[in-house]
């Protein structure tokens, strides 16, 4: 089946067809917002209360582990963007260096990331937003506010989320330089409500809290909680923390539309990335430092509780109040770059072609916007964020993995050809790539990974029944590598 190893040349892959090419707006400012809004949102404002719950104050450990895995990531992703300077993320450096059959798998493991990651981060800007509303006493019914699956309180539909998601989509269909100006606006209120959350916290920081440090011990184990197995330990946490960090691949969504992507997409993809570390870092000390864990871990709003027990019940509306603000960045960074994924699968072929359309007068994917945006509506209407965060890493790390290895075949097989930025060590940041993510995804919950291999097989049937016979290298329209 030579189909399934036959590669895009890297010459060919920016040579859009008419009506296909995505107009360049953005610079290096534009990029690293949307990197910090992508990355610094639902992980740490209600995520680390999921990995507290697992790993106890030893959460600080996920945080930095799951970091450490995505720098490797970083700079593989920076080198790679910068030396193939079009839309589609790991999905077209796999088109390039590992063959059409990885390509398809790994774009569709990028379908479920976005896809997952913007549904889980409704579901969680939607519970600061019903505690932002009953602290004011205007509180909706919990059959408005819970999807009627994986919660512990059924209801009819998840109605905040679905709305957040259809107000995202409409600034995205604005135009991409207009939503990418507003979101470093509400970047900037998200790290404001964050320092405020460390200086309220700090203060108030006890040793105490920190013992046992590690109760539930560093590799994943079962246990189980009410009745139910759950997965706990350092790395089940870091697993499901892995989701906190790596907004940074949507800045490669973005090569297409950047000015100067060789200086800009690296600034935006490691610039981002650093500057969310220390973020992550220090709230996580502050939080574990200020309250034991098992008293914030089940609340749906971890940092607003926080704050509130504490005795700051202003302060605490308050950064509810930021993060309903300033989550949807995150929804807007990775609405933006799902639908560059499905646009640019399209416009290979691997879709219908008639979604590859671009609108004349906003230079963006119109259509492909509005089909998104109704996919992550109804995923968010109905599921919880659990759920959704752990499945969300599986494609992810399926991803990081072709990244790395990505990286790795292009150095071997085309070492003279010129690269913006070159990833230092090459060998070692690829490998280093691989191996985090691999063992990330053993740390999944069982479950997670059945269902991870139960999506990608759904994902070959419709390959192989559809996209093998309809993409441009099968058609001829270009030859291949």
């Amino acid at each position: 089946m030579s189909f399934l190893t036959r590669r895009r040349s890297i010459d060919t892959i920016a040579d859009f067809e008419p009506g296909t090419r995505l107009t360049p707006t953005l610079s290096w400012p534009h990029l690293i917002a949307l990197g910090v809004g992508a990355i610094v949102g639902t992980g740490i404002y209600t995520l680390i209360g999921v990995g507290a719950a697992k790993a106890g104050p030893a959460v600080m450990l996920s945080f930095l582990i799951a970091g450490g895995v995505c720098v490797f990531a970083a700079l593989a992703y920076a080198e790679l963007a910068t030396m193939i300077p079009a839309s589609g993320s790991a999905y077209t450096y796999s088109y390039a260096a590992l063959g059409e059959g990885l390509a398809w798998i790994i774009g569709w493991s990028l379908i479920l990331e976005y896809s997952l990651v913007v549904s889980a981060v409704a579901v969680g800007w939607s519970g600061y937003f019903s505690g932002f509303l009953d602290s004011l006493g205007w509180g909706l019914p919990a059959y408005l506010t819970n999807g009627p699956f994986g919660t512990d309180t059924p209801g009819l539909v998840n109605l905040p989320a679905v709305g957040i998601v259809g107000v995202v989509a409409g600034l995205l269909i604005l135009g991409m330089r207009e939503s990418a100006t507003l979101n470093a606006a509400l970047v900037a209120v998200k790290v404001l409500a964050l320092a405020a959350f460390v200086a309220i916290a700090a203060p108030h920081f006890d040793p105490a809290n920190l013992s046992p440090f590690m109760p539930f011990g560093f590799g994943k184990s079962e246990t189980v909680v009410d009745g139910e197995t759950v997965s706990v330990g350092v790395m089940a946490a870091a697993a499901i923390i892995f989701f906190a960090f790596y907004g940074f691949d949507a800045v490669s969504t973005a090569a297409e539309e950047t000015k100067n992507p060789g200086r800009d997409l690296t600034i935006g993809i490691v610039g981002s990335m650093a500057v969310c570390m220390l973020i992550y870092l220090l709230v996580a000390a502050a939080a574990v430092g200020a309250m034991p864990f098992d008293q914030f871990a089940s609340s749906g709003e971890p940092l607003a509780y926080i704050a509130r027990t504490l005795g700051s019940d202003l302060a605490g509306t308050l950064i509810a109040g930021a993060a309903i603000v300033a989550l949807p960045t995150v929804l807007l960074a990775f609405m933006y770059g799902q639908s560059r994924i499905f646009f640019v699968m399209a416009r290979d072929g691997m879709l219908p072609r008639r979604l590859a359309a671009v609108s004349e007068k906003r230079g963006t994917p119109v259509l492909m916007t509005a089909v998104t945006a109704v996919l992550m509506a109804m995923i968010a209407g109905l599921f919880s964020l659990g759920e959704l965060a752990a499945l969300a890493n599986a494609g992810t790390l399926a991803a990081f993995v072709a990244v790395g290895a990505s990286l790795i075949v292009l150095r071997v097989q085309q070492p003279a050809r010129p690269r913006p930025f070159r990833a230092p060590a090459w060998a070692l940041v690829g490998a280093g790539c691989i191996a985090g993510c691999l063992y990330l995804f053993v740390s999944l919950p069982v479950s997670t990974q059945v269902n991870f291999f139960i999506w990608n097989g759904l994902g070959l049937v419709l390959y192989f029944a559809f996209a093998r016979r309809n993409t441009r290298l099968a058609r001829g329209e270009e030859q291949p590598a």
